[in-house]
This record gives structure tokens, C-alpha cells and sequence, in this order.
């Protein structure tokens, strides 16, 4: 990957990290949360996490 590509996807994987970690936030915010709901959090926290990894090893 050239050094242009690389930026561009750390850019987007930043984003989306964000996204993730906002939409996380929101769930943690509410008192109660369904099981569906807690699904949906887990399934949030593995994705930011993923990403995070890639940003670390593109950052590498």
C-alpha cells in the first residue's frame, strides 16, 4: 500500500472508531438495555476494537 493509501484508510478507520465509540456511549447512557440491545453493544465494542487494531498496525 503507498503512503497516500495508507493515510487515507488510517483516516477511515479513525472515523469509524469514533462512530463506534459515540454509539457505544449512547448505549452505556441508558439504564436499562434490552438483550438485543446488549447484543448490539457487544457486537459495537468487538468492531471498535478491530479497528483499533488496524489503526495500530498501520500506524506501525
Amino acid at each position: 500500500m503507498n503512503g497516500s493509501m495508507v493515510v487515507d484508510r488510517l483516516h477511515n478507520l479513525e472515523s469509524e472508531h469514533r462512530a463506534l465509540k459515540d454509539e457505544v456511549r449512547r448505549l452505556e447512557r441508558r439504564a436499562h438495555l434490552t438483550p438485543s440491545e446488549q447484543r448490539h453493544m457487544a457486537e459495537l465494542k468487538k468492531q471498535k476494537l478491530v479497528a483499533k487494531d488496524q489503526i495500530a498496525a498501520l500506524r506501525r
